[in-house]
């Protein structure tokens, strides 16, 4: 066997090694780095996802994770002896752990008070066994290295595996893999690096006792593996009060539709976005008022709005000639246009000739593109991140202006003034503080609860409402809620809705204040 010369630990003896082994070790922190930032970032979003509040979880998440590493490193300092031992009893209990993590947590979802614990103890168990992995595989590595080179090749190794982690993650594990199967094969990466660890160091391990417990464990994840599916279905729908009728995990969101009698419900992230039930309340309010105060509709922006519903009231208008729709997810707008009941929702807007779909970022495509339009729809998920919260601050708005000429109008959807009255009125005085001449609307939506949008327009909006409504009796087209009447009627507001004397609340990129007030709303109180 080829040989080279190596030091022990704390020596600068040359002894001879198996140069073999030196390999393998390297592969196996590579590998150790890999599954490691993966299983970070998988805890993370399952914490988002099922807990909400993306930024925080992720936050604590990660915070809880590291200090568990450091935890971990700490208590390799009390493993005297059995070194090559410890790290393989890691790996295969690391194996197992990111395994189980996912499903088990789906599976208490039956039990949303134990949830937090049980995702944060997991994460600390993950977190505490990798960071054993380094201090072990550091020690393991002085046979083989002098001590000026262990720390930085073991490091450098695993800091390598992370970028490959990194890229794993964002373009196979989580939209291609998903939150079920990523963490098997993060389990399976384990079990390898033990596998092959052992099987390079079995001349120094007991090889009855790790041969049976490498069967042992790789029954238990063939078992976790064909269990975690339905485990986790069973989960989803314990989620939801209704039938789980679809599921993707995209790389941008976990949709889900439900469905109870003729009617669906489709789901991002653990929010509705959209019910049949009563849709057209929401998509009337938002789409009409804007096109009958614009006075051209030749080419429509609509951002946000994947499930197509807002474009079909669009296309309603004959004179409308082309309408962008922009999207991040084209697994959204994929749904609208192909799923039969989605698509008979939108009367198959998505799939008309007039509808062009663009799959970018809504702040980006408005930020680059150079094209007019007279009407703007903004129909995005509510702010409860600070990455949708800049889509509804000034610079934003602002750029908006660039887009839409004299005579045009912008419209946004803007959360509930009655759970969340002051976002609503953020909102409000953030287009207003951006140069637009803002006019709030507010309906009712028995799904959703009471919901307001605001409107802005170059032009003074002096009798607005009473403009419209006589606009709506010669050009409103057929609709299931709207009628001139009740499109006055979206221009008031009670005395306790009403905007207050309390000072202009402005949200922008340097000073952030919307994702706070939605998340200080009474949500809990619907």
């Amino acid at each position: 066997m080829a040989e080279t010369s190596v030091a022990s630990s704390g020596d600068s003896t040359p002894v001879p090694a198996p140069a073999g082994a030196r390999r393998v070790l390297q592969c196996c922190v590579v590998a150790t780095g890999l599954a490691g930032i993966v299983a970070e970032y998988t805890l993370s979003t399952l914490a988002s996802y099922l807990l909400g509040d993306t930024i925080f979880q992720w936050v604590m998440t990660i915070s809880v994770f590291l200090f568990a590493m450091g935890v971990g490193s700490r208590t390799t300092g009390r493993i005297q002896r059995r070194v090559l031992e410890s790290f393989v009893a890691t790996e295969y209990a690391l194996s197992l752990a990111v395994a189980v993590a996912v499903p088990a947590s789906y599976a208490l979802a039956a039990w949303p008070d134990w949830l937090p614990v049980a995702l944060y103890g997991f994460t600390f168990l993950i977190g505490f066994l990798i960071g054993m992995e380094i201090p072990l595989v550091i020690r393991i590595n002085a046979e083989f290295e002098t001590l000026s080179l262990n720390l930085s090749n073991v490091l450098e190794k695993d800091y390598i595996g992370a970028l490959l982690g990194g890229v794993f993650f964002a373009f196979i594990g989580l939209p291609r893999l998903g939150l079920s199967r990523t963490p098997l094969v993060l389990g399976a990466v384990n079990y390898l690096v033990a596998a092959f660890f052992w099987k390079t160091f079995r001349h120094r391990l007991p090889s009855r006792f790790w041969s049976v417990g490498a069967v042992a464990v790789l029954v238990l994840l063939a078992a976790v593996a064909v269990g975690t599916g339905p485990v986790m279905l069973w989960g989803e729908q314990k989620r939801y009060k209704d039938l789980v009728i679809y599921e993707e995990q995209s790389p941008y969101q976990k949709i889900v539709m439900t469905q109870w009698r003729d009617y669906f419900w489709i789901y991002l992230d653990g929010h509705q976005q959209l019910s049949s039930f009563d849709e057209a309340r929401y998509h009337e309010c938002l789409v009409h008022p804007a096109m009958l105060a614009a006075k051209r509709h030749g080419t429509v922006l609509i951002l946000g709005g994947g499930d197509g519903c807002a474009a079909r009231e669009v296309l309603k208008y004959p004179d409308v000639k082309r309408i962008t729709l922009v999207d991040l997810d084209p697994a959204m707008t994929r749904l609208a246009r192909e799923h039969p009941l989605v698509v008979a929702a939108n009367d198959g807007a998505l799939n008309d000739p007039r509808v062009r779909i663009v799959h970018e970022d809504a702040y980006q495509f408005v930020q680059r593109t150079d094209a007019v339009f007279q009407v703007v729809l903004i129909d995005l998920p509510d702010p409860r991140n600070p990455g949708l919260e800049r889509l509804y601050g000034v610079e934003f708005y602002r750029m908006l202006r660039r887009l839409v000429p004299p005579g045009g109008v912008i419209v946004t959807q803007a959360t509930s003034p009655v759970f969340s009255r002051e976002a609503f009125w953020c909102i409000h005085d953030t287009m207003r503080a951006a140069g637009w001449k803002t006019v709030p609307l507010h309906a009712n939506v028995p799904t959703m609860g009471e919901w307001g949008w605001v409107m802005g327009m170059r032009e003074e909006t002096d009798h607005l409402p009473e403009r419209l409504a006589e606009v709506a009796r010669r050009r409103l087209p057929p609709t299931r809620y709207l009628d001139p009447e009740v499109l006055r009627s979206l221009f008031v507001f009670g005395k306790d809705l009403r905007r207050g004397p309390e000072p202009l609340l402005v949200h922008s990129e340097k000073k952030p204040v919307l994702y706070r007030a939605y998340e200080q709303g009474l949500w809990e109180t619907y």
